[in-house]
C-alpha cells in the first residue's frame, strides 16, 4: 500500500493540520484537499526557481495509498526535478502523523509542472533575473 520508509531528511515545505471542514462524508480528508496542499509547496519552490510568478500546468497521476484523517499532521516535502526553458517539474511527497502517534505514513506523492511567466501571464524563461 504506501511506503513504510521514514520520511524525507530536512524540513517539510509545508506543514498543516486536517481540519474537520475538510472531510467528506465518511470521515476522511478530501483528496482535493490534499492535492491544493500539494499544489501550494510545489507553488513555493516554483516561485523560488523561477524568481516570481508562475502556474500549474500539469499534475502526473496520483495515487492515493492511505487516507488522512482529522486531526493528523499533514507534511509536504517539494523538491525540484527538472528545469526547462520556461518549465519546472517538483516532485511532492505527502506523509501523514497521526494525533499521538511518532509514525509517519506516506499517503500521495505526485511531479507537478510550472511555468514561469510575466506581469502579462506570458511564459518567460526561468531565469534568476525574473522578476
Amino acid at each position: 500500500m504506501g511506503r513504510e520508509d521514514p520520511p524525507p531528511q530536512g524540513n517539510p515545505t509545508i506543514r498543516t493540520v486536517a481540519m474537520p471542514a475538510d472531510t467528506n462524508p465518511a470521515g476522511d480528508i478530501f483528496g482535493g484537499w490534499l492535492m491544493s496542499q500539494m499544489d501550494l509547496a510545489a507553488g513555493n519552490v516554483a516561485a523560488l526557481t523561477s524568481g516570481g510568478r508562475s502556474a500549474t500546468i500539469a499534475v502526473d497521476a496520483m495515487i492515493f495509498h492511505r487516507p488522512v484523517k482529522v486531526g493528523d499532521e499533514v507534511s509536504l516535502y517539494a523538491s525540484l526535478i527538472k528545469v526547462g526553458r520556461t518549465s519546472m517539474v517538483i516532485h511532492v511527497d505527502a506523509w501523514r502523523r497521526p494525533r499521538q502517534s511518532d509514525k509517519s505514513e506516506m499517503v500521495t506523492e505526485a511531479n507537478f509542472t510550472f511555468v514561469a511567466l510575466d506581469d502579462e501571464g506570458r511564459a518567460v524563461p526561468v531565469t534568476s533575473e525574473n522578476p
